[in-house]
């Protein structure tokens, strides 16, 4: 490959980065770590009245979060997210007035005066014919000496990008020869004045100036392509090479949308997914190693990465391959690194590190997101439990028997001094194992402890409950069925 790669990717700031944007940065990411390039980032703002800096400041916060840091920016900045400040469209104005400017001037484009009524009339006539509705080129043949009359007396016209007839083709990196038939298109709209440039001529100009040499984004971006190298093609610029990544659906088979529920990346982040968890998934929406492998690092990714491997058929969204994903970094995340990442999820209580670790450590095997440890020991962090009576019954066990089995388990806990589940497990299971069936102690016990149908195992829940805490709730659990008791 002939010269550097450098590749973009180039959200606009009118709402939180989703997933589908994420995986496309990932993408051009790869792509250009894996051929010793650059990955640029390039915030397209020119949408005055929909981009936001809260939306900017989340895509700079999530995919800085997801590993994908941009070589390069208009500067340095201490403290900010990342090493560069992401290049803005917004602050490229002149730059973009420059080149409208140069395609006015050659005779590449004109100022077109045509009123929202007069087009959608004349939308309206060509649908009514049954052709697809484009511009029909009405102010082309004005002069440019009455086009400058014209905006000097106050009338506003758009800038419109002169297409004239012919088949453009060109090669997709990932879908083969494409071709289309600019004569469908119409004179294409690219300012609305020469301080607001648009997106199909932006993206020429940004793509140009930052030597761009590889644009890898949705396919539904393809129908932009014919239109961009024309413009390249007008101002006589190098051109690019593109790629077009499928389609994203939700597992009904339908485009990834709201309706799927919120897929931006801080919904999942705030869910408690790693970022390489997400980063591991979103590698495999569309993608392949060649193999059965499911689990790569960021380093792994990028050695096995290429654009010959990425399908044209869309991928499906499958959040159970992903909390599956998350569930292995899960299982694979250091005790105490984890027990930080879980600190958030955790209600707030008077537990220190030690103990709050050794209920991330129950939970770690079972856990697909860092938000299930507040549920899963939410019992760790209240004073008093609420669960029906009869959960405490182990099979055919009668309230007394209930009883007594707290009433022994209470004497046996309470002459045990050193406190660990080791030492806890010494005590009772020699008494446990003298029954019928050990279950008729053990399973009243953990009741007690936890208050549910399902946890772990009764010693280890103790162990962090502490003595005190331990014998209260097995007194609570025995309360029940005195209460009980007396009114039968």
């Amino acid at each position: 490959m002939n010269g550097k790669v450098r590749t973009r990717i180039a959200p606009s700031p009118t709402g939180f980065v989703h997933m589908g944007n994420a995986r496309t940065a990932l993408f051009n990411y790869l792509f250009a770590k894996k051929e010793g390039g650059d990955f640029i980032l390039r915030i397209e703002d020119t949408d005055k009245e929909r981009s936001k800096k809260e939306f900017e400041q989340d895509i700079l916060e999530n995919f800085h979060w997801l590993g994908l840091e941009w070589d390069e920016g208009p500067s340095l900045e201490n403290g900010y997210i990342g090493n560069y400040s992401p290049y803005r469209q917004s602050e490229r104005t002149e730059l973009y007035k420059k080149y409208l400017i140069k395609l006015l001037e050659q005779g590449g484009a004109y100022y077109c005066f045509c009123t929202a009524e007069e087009l959608d009339a004349q939308r309206a006539h060509q649908m009514s014919l049954g052709e697809a509705p484009r511009y029909k080129g009405t102010c082309r043949n004005i002069s440019r000496e009455e086009q400058e009359k014209r905006l000097t007396a106050g009338n506003g016209g758009v800038i419109r990008f002169i297409v004239e007839p012919k088949i453009i083709t060109f090669t997709d990196l990932i879908r083969g020869e494409i071709k289309f038939d600019t004569s469908l298109f119409g004179d294409v709209v690219i300012a609305k004045d020469l301080e607001t440039p648009l997106y199909n001529f932006t993206v020429v100009i940004d793509d140009f100036e930052m030597q761009i040499t590889h644009v890898i984004r949705g396919e539904d971006h393809i129908a932009n392509t014919p239109k961009q190298i024309l413009i390249s093609e007008a101002l006589d610029l190098p051109g690019v090479q593109y790629g077009h990544l499928p389609l994203l659906l939700g597992e009904d088979r339908t485009k990834l949308s709201k309706r799927h529920g919120d897929s931006s990346v801080r919904t999942f982040r705030k869910e408690g997914y790693l970022p390489e968890a997400i980063v591991n998934f979103l590698a495999l929406l569309g993608w392949n190693p060649g193999d059965n492998r499911e689990i790569f690092s960021m380093q792994e990714l990028v050695k096995e990465f290429s654009l010959e491997r990425i399908q044209k058929g869309a991928a499906v969204f499958n959040i159970q391959r992903l909390d599956w994903i998350n569930g292995f970094y899960i299982r694979n995340t250091p005790l105490d690194e984890l027990t930080k990442l879980c600190e958030p999820y955790l209600p707030e209580n008077t537990m220190n590190f030690n103990q709050q670790k050794m209920t991330v450590a129950l939970y770690q095997e079972r856990l697909k997101k860092l938000s299930e440890i507040g549920e899963l020991a939410d019992f760790f962090f209240t004073d008093k439990l609420e669960y029906p009576k009869d959960l405490l019954l182990w099979k055919d066990a009668t309230d007394e028997q209930a009883k007594n089995m707290l009433e022994i388990l209470k004497g046996l806990i309470a002459g045990v001094g050193e406190w660990s589940h080791e030492k806890l497990e010494q005590v009772i299971m020699p008494e446990a194992e003298k029954l019928q069936n050990r279950g008729y102690m053990l399973w009243p016990l953990r009741v007690a402890l936890c208050g549910k149908k399902a946890s772990p195992g009764p010693f280890e829940i103790a162990e962090i409950l502490g003595k005190e805490q331990t014998l209260q709730r097995i007194k609570q659990a025995i309360a029940m069925f005195e209460a009980s008791l007396q009114t039968s």
